[in-house]
């Protein structure tokens, strides 16, 4: 059984006999906690209280939903369902139907045996490290919400979502609809059988995009593993060749990441998705700034400086990013996974703002992707994971403090902000840290060149063996 609780929510794996993992029990006690705390945000204020639920096409999340559901109409919440969604639609969904808050039911890129809770509050927005702990620590015995509210019974209203989240898009000013539309793209896409097999093609085919689907049955099926690798791309590489198509798109069960395949079949890269657009955007709006989370590649930051504009760095989390972008009044943010930040349509992740905006670059470039490609920094980024046991003594914050002391010997920068990061002479950089989603050591290193990154990696690796000998 697996059950993890996090900035990013809670999620975990399903099973049969629903004892384990994310089972019923735990879905009702931590949505109970959750309206619990936006029942004790509200009492100075008679306002009736409405919260978003939605799912991605897991199987297991018209169960979940359903569960959710009863348990918050009976404390006489009032439900805006809109059933198969994004969550990028529910974040939006959120603030422009004047709710509380937001529970979208997906476990993003993990499998389709996992599922899981993303809890946001009344900005349509994760929940901060400070929100999710009044949450989860929230008493259910000690705090009397319910006593009242159980005499009376929540509504459940369903509202497809989709023609108001992709309109908004497409006011956007800067995605060019006209430009996009005369550019003719013909675009493959694969929905993972998941909810961006039925909003990715909407959106294309409002702008003139002649549309191939690929695993596009929002059934829960996945055809492959919902992680962005190049091995788990192969057939959307093949379909873009065997088409002649302009593109492939790709999104995770839940559409708030975003990656794209070259029109010759090549991986354009989840880490340059947000390179790309940010270029697009910063070229627009120079003297401004660009946030992303310290796993994201450096190609971000050259970028950045190249167009006279400034790069920060936060922890990982998309509220992370997220809080530093509304500090720093940044112009757009977002993560080396594919994820695109854009405030002028909302704060999240969206990869259906990202599609739109990528378009527009390419059409006002008159570029193909490859070409496009060609013209950002390259680096070469490796990436692993050390999976984590009750068997495993690895005691994290003890490993820190021989890099921290690696680093003040050597003369190398170094940020604690999240896990460790480490800036290489070289100019390459490395960052080890738990991951929120799952019971593993993240690492991840870029360079200039594979050697380089390899050898990093390698110094790393054996460091980490060291430390547990």
């Amino acid at each position: 059984m697996t059950l993890i609780k996090s900035i990013s929510g809670i999620r975990g794996t399903i099973h049969q006999n629903d004892s384990q993992g994310l089972c019923s029990t735990e879905i009702k006690k931590c949505i109970q906690q959750f309206a619990g705390w936006i029942i004790q945000n509200q009492k100075k204020t008679k306002d009736k209280i409405i919260i978003i639920v939605g799912r991605d096409g897991r199987e297991s999340g018209k169960k979940i939903i359903s569960l959710v559901s009863d348990i918050l109409v009976n404390y006489a919440i009032d439900i805006i369902d809109l059933g198969l969604t994004t969550t990028p639609s529910v974040q939006m969904a959120v603030v422009s139907e004047n709710c509380m808050g937001g529970v979208m039911i997906s476990a993003s890129h993990n499998p389709s045996n996992w599922n899981g809770l993303k809890f946001l509050n009344a900005n349509g927005e994760f929940l901060s490290n400070q929100q999710g702990k009044e949450v989860f620590n929230f008493n259910l015995y000690e705090n009397d919400f319910s006593t009242n509210r159980q005499q009376e019974v929540g509504s459940i209203a369903y509202f497809d979502y989709k023609e108001k989240h992709i309109s908004s898009i497409l006011n956007l000013i800067d995605v060019n609809v006209n430009k996009i539309k005369l550019r003719n793209f013909k675009i493959v896409v694969d929905g993972i059988n998941s909810s961006g097999g039925v909003y990715v093609p909407f959106l294309l085919r409002k702008l003139g995009v002649d549309v191939i689907e690929l695993n596009c049955n929002p059934n829960g099926i996945f055809a492959h593993n919902p992680e962005h690798l190049p091995a788990n791309l192969i057939e959307l590489s093949g379909e873009v060749k065997k088409h002649k198509a302009d593109l492939g798109i790709a999104v995770d069960p839940d559409v708030d990441r975003l990656v794209l395949i070259s029109n010759d079949g090549n991986y354009f890269g989840e880490e340059y998705t947000i390179v790309a657009i940010s270029k697009y955007i910063l070229s627009k709006y120079p003297n401004n700034s660009v946030v992303s989370n310290l796993s994201t590649t450096k190609a971000l930051f050259d970028v950045a400086n190249q167009l006279g504009s400034v790069h920060f760095e936060s922890a990982v989390g998309e509220i992370n990013v997220v809080e530093l972008m509304k500090e720093k009044k940044s112009i757009i943010g977002g993560e080396g996974s594919g994820g695109v930040i854009f405030p002028s349509s909302h704060y999240g992740r969206d990869a259906l703002v990202g599609i739109a905006l990528f378009l527009t670059y390419l059409s006002e470039s008159n570029m193909s992707i490859k070409e496009l490609k060609a013209l950002l920094p390259s680096y070469c980024m490796l990436k692993d994971k050390i999976s984590l046991s009750s068997n495993n003594d690895f005691h994290f914050d003890n490993y820190i403090k021989t890099q921290i002391r690696y680093c003040e010997h050597t003369g190398q920068k170094y940020s604690l902000i999240d896990g460790i990061k480490i800036y290489y002479h070289c100019g390459g950089w490395s960052h080890i840290r738990n991951s929120n989603t799952e019971p593993i050591i993240r690492l991840i290193v870029e360079a200039k060149t594979l050697a380089r990154s390899t050898e990093i990696k390698k110094e790393l690796i054996d460091s980490i063996n060291d430390y547990l000998k």
